[in-house]
């Protein structure tokens, strides 16, 4: 089974430690992005998942592109040139202090991409998902359109399409949210959004629903999937559900709907080492489970572990194995050192 992903791949600079950035004088290199993410969870359980961006020429380029090599994800469709890489600083939060990201990414390659710089047809060619983000056409009017055009070559293949909504406030405005992602979401199969992302961008919100007071209310979340596929005919809407309890404990739980039954997964206590692609490690695990033909709620309890396991690791990656999800789903969630 093949899959593609589609979106930037950044180089990530966070002090060391929990250090905020003024305190900083050296700061830890590694590189990371949402759909580069969802790529290295694929490549890790096995799937052939090819990645498409663009990446200068240059040192940091080819550095960018080694680290999904590492991992096995498929870069022969990553275009070569432009001139800078973007960059997102992470200041890890602790306790009660938020982490906070600062993006320097405007004028990166990927951003400035054309779609003539890319095959569709081959690309999709023997393909059998495809993912992307909001954050992707939130980048640029180009990046949009080559955004649609990958969704139209992907439909044409028959292709399974996948997005998680990742609405981004500091890349673009709600207003403008809506208006592109209403035009994307008509090729999407699959949605995947948070507790905020259906109300950003389409205004669509749980009921009685707090979620900076940490209160969720997971039965307004049917109702959400509900109108989400009555607007746009998703075959399953799958929402996570996350409560924060502070920066460093959260609760931990999703759902997949498909139009006539909610299921939900157990909810984990997790204390976070790094809560940055949780969301993506969680696109990742579902995808897997989708492709693989699970029950939904065999998919849904492995989407969850495999994000579950992705807090208690540093970087962007979520770098566990099939094995271990299933392990943790199935209920050993003990940590006890395996001998």
């Amino acid at each position: 089974m093949k899959a593609v992903t589609l979106g930037e791949l950044m180089l990530r600079l966070e002090p060391f430690d929990y250090l905020r950035f003024v305190q900083s004088e050296d700061f830890e290199a590694t590189f990371g992005g949402g759909e580069a993410n969802v790529a290295v969870s694929l490549a890790n359980y096995g799937i052939d998942a090819k990645f498409v961006s663009k990446l200068p020429k240059h040192e940091i380029g080819q550095a960018a592109i080694n680290s999904l090599r590492k991992y096995g994800v498929d870069t022969s469709y990553v275009v070569r040139g432009g001139d800078r890489v973007g960059i997102y600083f992470l200041e890890k939060g602790a306790s009660q202090r938020a982490s906070k990201v600062i993006y320097d990414r405007a004028g990166s390659a990927f951003a400035l991409s054309e779609s003539k710089e890319y095959n569709w047809d081959e690309i999709f060619k023997g393909v059998t998902w495809f993912h992307f983000s909001g954050i992707t056409p939130a980048l640029g009017e180009n990046v949009a359109k080559l955004t649609e055009e990958a969704c139209i070559a992907a439909k044409k293949h028959g292709v399974t399409i996948s997005c998680d909504l990742n609405y981004r406030n500091k890349l673009w405005s709600k207003e403008k949210a809506r208006e592109v992602m209403t035009k994307l979401m008509k090729y999407v199969d699959v949605c995947i959004g948070n507790e905020d992302d259906a109300n950003d961008v389409f205004g669509i919100k749980a009921e009685n629903n707090d979620t900076s007071a940490g209160k969720l209310n997971k039965a307004g979340y049917v109702s959400v999937a509900q109108q989400l596929i009555n607007k746009f005919g998703f075959k399953y809407v799958a929402i996570t559900l996350r409560t924060s309890i502070s920066a460093s404990e959260n609760n931990w739980a999703a759902m997949i709907y498909d139009g006539k039954t909610p299921y939900l997964s157990k909810e984990y206590h997790m204390n976070i080492i790094d809560r940055v692609g949780g969301g993506d490690s969680f696109a990742g695990g579902l995808i897997y489970a989708l492709m693989n033909e699970y029950p939904l709620q065999e998919t849904i309890d492995f989407a969850v572990a495999a994000s579950c396991l992705k807090h208690s690791i540093e970087g962007d990656f979520n770098l566990v194995s099939v094995d271990e999800v299933k392990k943790l789903a199935a209920g050993d969630g003990s940590g006890r050192v395996q001998r």
